[in-house]
Parts: C-alpha cells; sequence; structure tokens
C-alpha cells in the first residue's frame, strides 16, 4: 500500500492490515507465469492453425487471411462465454486468457449476458459498449492521427 494512503489510516486499521496481509497465503506467481504463458500461446498456436486453413483452403494470402481469423477467434471466444466455459478456463489461466482479442471478446459477451434481463437495447446493447467504447473510441482516435500524420509527412501512399 502506498506511503500516502497508510497516513490516513488509523493505527488500528494499520495493524488490521499487517494481520491481514500475514495471513494471507503467497501467490503461487510462477505457476500463474507458466499458465498465463501456455494458455496464451496455445491461443496464438489456434490463430495460427486457423489462418493456415485459410491460406490452404481458401487461397488467402498470409495478409488477407488475417481479418477472417480474427473473427473467427471472437465468434469461438464468444461461443466458449456463452457455455461459461471461457470464465473457466480464464479462471485457471490468468492474464494468458485476457491479452489476445478473445479476451476482448469475452468482456463485451460477458457485459452483455449479465445485463439480458434489463432487455436487448438497453441492457444487452447499453451495457456491453460501457467496456468496448472506450476501446473503440480510443482505437477510431488513434488511426486517425496516425493517419493525418503520415498524410503531413508525405508516407501516405
Amino acid at each position: 500500500m502506498a506511503t500516502a494512503n497508510k497516513k490516513k489510516l488509523t493505527l488500528v486499521q494499520q495493524q488490521y492490515q499487517q494481520l491481514a496481509k500475514s495471513h494471507e497465503p503467497p501467490r503461487p506467481l510462477a505457476k500463474n507465469f507458466v499458465r498465463a504463458f501456455w494458455v496464451g500461446g496455445l491461443i496464438s498456436v489456434l490463430g495460427q492453425g486457423i489462418q493456415m486453413f485459410f491460406i490452404h483452403y481458401f487461397n488467402f494470402t498470409q495478409k488477407t487471411a488475417g481479418n477472417p481469423t480474427v473473427a473467427v477467434l471472437i465468434l469461438l471466444a464468444t461461443l466458449l462465454t456463452g457455455f461459461g466455459v471461457f470464465d473457466r478456463i480464464a479462471q485457471w489461466a490468468g492474464a494468458g486468457t485476457s491479452v489476445p482479442v478473445t479476451g476482448f471478446a469475452n468482456s463485451i459477451v460477458s457485459a452483455a449476458l449479465e445485463h439480458k434481463s434489463e432487455g436487448y437495447v438497453l441492457g444487452v446493447g447499453g451495457n456491453m459498449f460501457k467496456l468496448a467504447g472506450s476501446v473503440i473510441v480510443f482505437g477510431v482516435v488513434a488511426a486517425f492521427v496516425i493517419g493525418l500524420l503520415r498524410t503531413i509527412i508525405g508516407m501516405g501512399g
């Protein structure tokens, strides 16, 4: 805890935090790192396999196979989230599932499922974009700024 936050606590509160921290089980960091590495790597290998499928069977180039590969990974993550499987994998693997695009799809679908009872427009539509909205806005603004810089510098073509 930061020292600025500790100053706001009373002596009894600080003693309680120290007591609670002493009884907290240690986190298995090495095991968590290995799990995240392997699951993130397996998701990446799955993505590579899907991309090779599109290249081999549909004659896509490596560049054109990227978009359908991402779409399939998003679809798989969406389905696994809907069936409750993705959350169990994420609980076990930790950050390994949240880094790839599948983690973003999971977070949007989870928010939509959580607010389904409020209706499709205000519940599902409104709440799933609370998280996604900021990411989409940042992506659009970043793309605009980069496009503007490329045009100004003269690298647009």
